[in-house]
């Protein structure tokens, strides 16, 4: 059941690099922010913390829908707080991803049940917490607080 993915780096000037998917998907631009690079495209902390937000609203939506409910459209917010280790390394400390529903709690079956599993479903987030803390909260689109 395993199986790998590849993902093409081509460093085009500097810090800028060309991050090539394959498979039809448009070339993404990398680059770092001044001084180093020009900020033309998102940085490695960025893609990370994306990666993280992408993967948890697709597994909310996922444990949502398994109960035939429709939570769209889902958002994110992603936040990686970046500081320096003993080594006064930079390193990403801790990602807090706020994810809300597009749509009333009240009007979403099953929720409670999805709301206990969803995280367990998402492989990046998963992965990347046994390096790095993640939390997660899940709002409705009245605001209301609901993990």
């Amino acid at each position: 059941m395993a199986h790998a993915i590849s993902v093409r780096l081509k460093q085009e000037k500097d810090f800028r690099f060309a991050i090539d998917f394959a498979g039809g998907i448009p070339v993404l631009h990398g680059d770092e922010a001044p001084p180093l690079g020009t900020g033309s495209g998102p940085n490695p902390a960025q893609l990370l913390a994306a990666a993280v937000g992408n993967c948890m609203s697709d597994s909310l939506l996922f444990a949502i829908r398994k109960f035939k409910q429709n939570p769209e459209p889902v958002q994110a917010e992603v936040t990686a707080t970046i500081d320096r280790n003993a080594e006064k390394r930079l390193r990403v400390q801790h990602i807090q991803v706020k994810l809300t529903l597009g749509v009333p709690a009240a009007g979403l079956a099953h929720l409670d049940r999805a709301l206990e599993q969803f995280e367990e479903f998402c492989t990046v987030g998963q992965s990347v917490r046994q390096g790095i803390p993640v939390t997660v909260e899940v709002y409705d689109s009245g605001g209301r607080r609901l993990k």
